[in-house]
């Protein structure tokens, strides 16, 4: 008899979970998963855990924190979210994804808890609640040292605050998930503030005014310690390099010179700077005790960041990047703008139909030459006409093509961006896949890249 398809068991288990609330449709609450993780003995309490939130760059300072932990010889789990291509990526031991079969393995393992659960509540457990429960068993099961944690939304309700984190990170705060959140930057720093817990290390990354007071409360309320990006740390020189920059990071305990991060942008050096801040207070570093500085070099050096800024290909340049609101986007056309010098640059774009489009497109306008507009598979993808309706006050149809279907969008802005100019010279063009995490997920797999 064969042996099990591991790839054909996670589809399987991903079609069980997918008949639950997706990640876009909640009900504000932990109870659902606190009775989870009681019946699975609190596995959660069995290391220390590293909580991250804030809008943009969560996923990236994960990483990165990840990686400097890893580097010291920590074992680690790390959980985030969404995917790009495979929902393995979430779950990450050793800073590997988990194999689809140990997916498969660990969510067996609880699933006869899960189902007691949904039969003592109204409402059964997403898919995003089932999901944290199996991460926060399998670092136990592993077991870990330590485990960064990324919220999924918010952070005061999410599923992933019943961990109690030593450490609470908090990246830029903006306007997303207005459904949920509000559109109330003050509200929305409250949800996120509830992550810092009595006693914790709170890092906090430059933030709105506003956001920063709603932060700092927190911190007095609960007795936290707080160290802020631009006063205790923070990032005092940038150069761009090949293949990424060169930084000069003001840490908790003193100055790191020499770091080259294989990554693009000014926000990507910023969240370095909040990824050191963070390993060292995790550590009890300060003004008299820093990490070894060749250690952190070389873990900044190795990290990487999919669907970040990503070079999939060559001649032309085709860069893929997850942005998927005008904060992320304005991040992404700064570093577009500072580091590459396409003569002319083409962006597909897809979004989601619950995104700010307007938001989106606007920020990249100024730094893209055309747009071609287009759709992911995702049911909540946003109608390609529609999104051109959007776009048309913004850059006008002159600039603007639409293709309905992602891989011919990617090959209409390829030919755009080879096309040559009116002097009959190749334009020297580039093109950038944008607009959502699963539109970047996507690009990256029709350019062969691996899910990592």
């Amino acid at each position: 008899m064969n042996a099990p398809d591991p790839l054909e068991e996670l589809r399987q288990v991903e079609a069980e979970l997918n008949q639950r609330w997706p990640e876009t449709k909640l009900d504000p609450s932990v109870e659902r998963i606190k009775a989870l993780v009681e019946l699975l003995g609190d596995p959660q309490t069995s290391y220390p855990v590293l909580h991250i939130t804030g809008t943009n760059g969560k996923t990236s300072t994960s990483r990165m924190v990840d990686a400097l932990l890893t580097r010291v010889g920590l074992r680690t789990g790390r959980y985030t979210s969404p995917h790009l291509q495979l929902v393995t990526e979430r779950i990450n031991v050793d800073n590997v994804p988990i194999s689809p079969s140990r997916y498969v393995e660990v969510y067996r393992d609880i699933e006869p808890l899960v189902s007691i659960v949904d039969s003592r509540s109204e409402v059964p457990l997403s898919k995003f609640e089932v999901l944290t429960g199996m991460a926060f068993a399998a670092f136990a099961d592993a077991p870990v040292d330590a485990a960064v944690v990324e919220v999924g939304m918010g952070g005061r309700w999410d599923a992933t605050n019943v961990a109690d984190g030593k450490i609470a990170v908090i990246t830029p705060i903006g306007v997303d998930h207005v459904d949920y959140l509000g559109s109330s930057l003050e509200g929305i720093a409250t949800e996120k503030a509830g992550i810092i817990k009595p006693g914790a290390v709170a890092l906090l990354a430059e933030q709105d005014p506003v956001a920063e007071r709603v932060l700092l409360r927190r911190v007095a309320e609960v007795d936290a310690t707080v160290a802020r990006q631009g006063s205790e740390f923070g990032v005092l020189r940038r150069d761009v390099a090949v293949g990424g920059q060169l930084l000069r990071l003001q840490g908790l305990g003193g100055v790191y010179d020499e770091v080259f991060l294989p990554l693009h942008g000014a926000h990507q050096a910023a969240n370095a700077a909040l990824a050191l801040a963070a390993v060292e207070a995790f550590f009890g570093a300060g003004a008299d005790r820093q990490l070894d500085v060749e250690a952190v070099r070389e873990a900044f050096a190795g990290v990487a960041s999919p669907g970040r800024l990503e070079r999939v290909r060559s001649a032309p340049t085709v860069l893929v990047d997850a942005a998927h609101n005008p904060h992320g986007a304005q991040a992404l056309a700064k570093a577009l703008d500072e580091e590459f010098a396409f003569r002319k640059l083409v962006a597909v774009v897809g979004v989601m139909d619950d995104k700010d489009a307007v938001g989106i497109l606007e920020a990249l306008e100024p730094v893209v030459g055309e747009v071609v507009l287009t759709a992911n598979s995702s049911p909540r993808a946003m109608d390609p006409d529609l999104l051109a309706g959007v776009a048309i006050p913004i850059f006008g149809e002159d600039r603007m093509v639409v293709r309905p279907h992602l891989d011919d969008a990617i090959e209409e802005a390829v030919r755009l961006a080879e096309e040559e100019d009116e002097g009959g010279l190749v334009s020297g063009g580039g093109v950038v896949v944008t607009g959502s995490v699963v539109t970047a997920g996507e690009a990256r797999a029709l350019f062969g890249k691996e899910p990592s």
